[in-house]
């Protein structure tokens, strides 16, 4: 009897930590903002986001906005989001992301970006939300040490899309550390 009772009890334990694992990534409309997913308090990942929508992010408790948008790409307006960032007060990175010809040292300012205290929590955004999710599954795999598959999963969640992830595992399998 008390093997079934410890089998229950731990079957249990891996179902609650199964789901609260789940659990952790939320979705929300936020007005201005297309695709946002927010991981508890550490970070959200969005797509496209409005100046208009600066103020709101402040006020959700973001310290900074990482964009991952080539200031080329239709209805980016990357000026215009800075400007808002810096009349929020809110620290705005640009790191634009050409996921066909990424910056060679674009992973290491990412993640230099987005794990520095006073950036966090970090609102990260591209377009759709693909790229945000993926280079945040970067940083969990090559700085939080989690293993590939528990960060595609996360990331899966966030929005990370089927253009990001060649792009995320060539990385990883060439700079394994």
């Amino acid at each position: 009897m008390k093997p079934r009772i410890i089998f229950a009890a731990l079957s249990t334990i891996t179902l609650f930590t199964a789901l609260h694992a789940q659990a952790q990534v939320t979705r929300e409309t936020v007005d201005g903002v297309t695709n946002f997913a927010r991981l508890q308090t550490t970070v959200a990942c969005a797509g496209a986001t409005e100046a208009s929508a600066v103020p709101d992010i402040k006020k959700m408790g973001f310290a900074s906005i990482i964009n991952l948008r080539e200031a080329t790409e239709q209805g980016a307006k990357v000026d215009e989001e800075a400007a808002a960032a810096k009349a929020a007060g809110i620290t705005f990175i640009h790191l634009p992301l050409n996921v066909a010809s990424p910056a060679p040292d674009i992973v290491d300012r990412f993640i230099a970006s987005v794990s520095a205290p006073a950036n966090q929590p970090a609102f990260i955004h591209c377009a759709g939300g693909g790229r945000a999710a993926g280079m945040w599954m970067l940083k969990r795999v090559l700085v939080d040490q989690w293993d590939e598959a528990r960060a595609l999963e996360e990331a899966t969640a966030l929005g990370l899309n089927d253009r990001m992830k060649p792009f995320v595992l060539n990385y990883l399998a060439a700079h394994k550390r």
